[in-house]
């Protein structure tokens, strides 16, 4: 519930005219037991200065986010919101790219190919 109210929050809350909405995915949220606290990871396409940039504006709106998870999630507290970049997607399509690179340096196999 968390995850899909701050991520909907975000073309309410973040009113920046430079920001890119594009370019920002929440991944996941992470609440603690105790429910007074939640960590909400982030994905920023871009470089450095890109994601660096945008984690300002957002960590900028952390009240507003806040504001908006009390208004329409209920919960037994309101938690404290901490938001952090994600690497993992940007790991996947490393991956991906690795992968790809390899599969056009090596010509296909003549025994995997179907029998016509």
């Amino acid at each position: 519930m968390l995850k899909r109210e701050i991520a909907s929050s975000i073309y309410r809350v973040v009113d920046d005219p430079d920001f890119d909405f594009a370019a920002v995915t929440i991944t996941q949220v992470r609440v603690n037991s105790d429910l007074r606290s939640a960590r909400v990871f982030l994905s920023i396409r871009g470089d450095e200065s890109v994601r660096g940039k945008l984690l300002k504006q957002i960590r900028g709106h952390r009240r507003d986010f806040q504001e908006a998870v009390g208004k329409n999630v209920v919960l037994k507290y309101n938690p404290l919101l901490k938001f952090e970049l994600d690497g993992s997607v940007e790991q996947g399509d490393n991956v991906l790219k690795l992968i790809s690179e390899l599969d056009g340096q090596f010509p296909p196999d003549p025994e995997d190919s179907p029998d016509l």
